[in-house]
């Protein structure tokens, strides 16, 4: 997550500091740029520029997958945020507007998009155009990057595939223009048997750094698990749990997703085992930190891969450790909702913090607790209604009983009621 949401910076900047430098270069401005208007249908209070869709749509399948029903308004907005050729920007202030040759498309947001608005249901239009977009985006190598026209990374590649496969699509027949399927785009990022350190066998890798080699990467790896197993964020407690096991090597026959994707499994499972949760170095850190996105990035892998207790340890320490990084953020919260339900935990009582609640306090209200408050306010008509009928049938009632001999009782009731 942590890579996603950096890529998304870096590259709006790059487009924003170069069209702003003549401006700034004639007359800097000391004034700061003024607050974000946030959407009423939005999730999240902060800046949506680098996320909106992203974190929409993280929170409405949360929602989702735990029985809330999401409010209209929020659907319709995420809907609304699509171009008409199908695709996603990360956000669009101004949603009425055209999407042109200057809006800065999305990959990751649209894939997302695609998973949410599948899961909703009701919104097949929009799935089968965020759908065809993505085809549409696909690099020669069969991959896909963050925006398009720049060069495949594997995180990217993972998401999409993920988002074809849960919208119905057989990612192997997804194919380039020079014919090269998703799954060959994915499997070209995997370290494999002759990767250095060996520790790093198995996992997948963003994209090469400058000297050509491939580091690993965990935010792809966790994301490349559920690609290559067919899989999206939602994922159900397995049946059965398997520990998870490191790349076999030597690698023999030809090149299999769900293998690929077992291998990746196994270098989190170890990867976890040294701190309990994975680390990452944050621009302008001297130190590696504790990387809490990708930690329940991992959880959700695992957890598809079968391997539940492989991820206990990560999944106690994001009980305990995830509060402060998932405070008023939809899109951390979802993915907390998602990590407890592939893991068969309650998302209600998460390390002492009621998950759903505090998603659903992020946007606006649901159509669930539209429902429950509907519902308490017929209860309070209705116990008026027979309070009412009662009274009426008491002055029947007592008129009835004058006229029968018993009028000294019911003057005693009416002076204790008087009481």
């Amino acid at each position: 997550m942590n890579v996603r949401r950096s890529a998304a910076a870096l590259a709006a900047s790059a487009v924003l500091c170069v069209g702003a430098a003549p401006a700034a270069l004639a007359a800097p401005s000391p004034s700061a740029p003024p607050a974000p208007v946030i959407p009423s249908g939005l999730f999240g209070k902060k800046d949506p520029t680098y996320d909106g869709v992203w974190r929409q749509s993280f929170a409405l399948l949360a929602q989702h997958t735990v029985g809330v029903q999401p409010a209209k308004e929020a659907v319709d907005w995420l809907v609304g945020q699509q171009c008409a050729g199908g695709g996603f920007a990360s956000f669009r202030a101004d949603a009425g507007a055209a999407c042109d040759d200057k809006t800065m498309f999305d990959t990751n947001a649209t894939a997302m998009a695609v998973q949410a608005l599948k899961a909703l249901g009701g919104q097949d239009a929009a799935v089968k155009k965020g759908v065809d977009w993505l085809k549409s985006v696909q690099n020669e190598d069969g991959g896909w990057a963050f925006v398009p026209g720049t060069p495949s990374e594997g995180n990217s590649t993972s998401l999409v595939i993920s988002a074809l496969a849960v919208a119905g699509e057989k990612p192997a027949d997804v194919k380039s223009k020079a014919g090269k399927s998703a799954y060959e785009g994915l499997l070209a990022f995997q370290l494999g048997c002759a990767a250095e350190p060996a520790a790093d066998r198995g996992a997948f890798g963003y994209q090469p750094g400058p000297d050509g080699k491939l580091p690993a990467n965990a935010d792809a790896t966790a994301a490349a698990v559920l690609a290559g197993l067919g899989r999206g964020a939602v994922v159900s407690p397995a049946a059965a749990d398997t520990p998870a096991a490191a790349l076999t090597c030597p690698a023999t026959g030809s090149a299999d997703p769900a293998g690929a994707a077992q291998g990746a499994a196994g270098y989190l499972a170890e990867t976890l085992k040294k701190d309990g949760h994975l680390m990452a170095v944050t621009p302008g850190a001297d130190q590696p930190t504790a990387d809490t996105g990708n930690t329940a990035d991992a959880v959700i892998a695992l957890a598809a891969a079968g391997h539940k207790q492989s991820a206990a340890g990560a999944l106690e320490w994001l009980k305990t450790n995830s509060a402060e990084w998932a405070k008023d953020s939809p899109a951390a919260l979802g993915t907390l909702v998602l990590a407890a339900h592939a893991t068969g935990t309650d998302p209600k009582a998460f390390g002492g913090t009621d998950l759903v609640t505090a998603l659903n306090a992020t946007g606006p209200a649901s159509k669930t607790a539209e429902t429950k408050a509907d519902k308490a306010e017929e209860s309070e008509k209705s116990e008026k209604s027979d309070d009412s009928g009662s009274n009426v049938w008491w002055i029947v009632g007592a008129g009835l009983a004058a006229g029968m001999g018993i009028g000294v009782l019911l003057s005693g009731r009416r002076k204790k009621n008087q009481l």
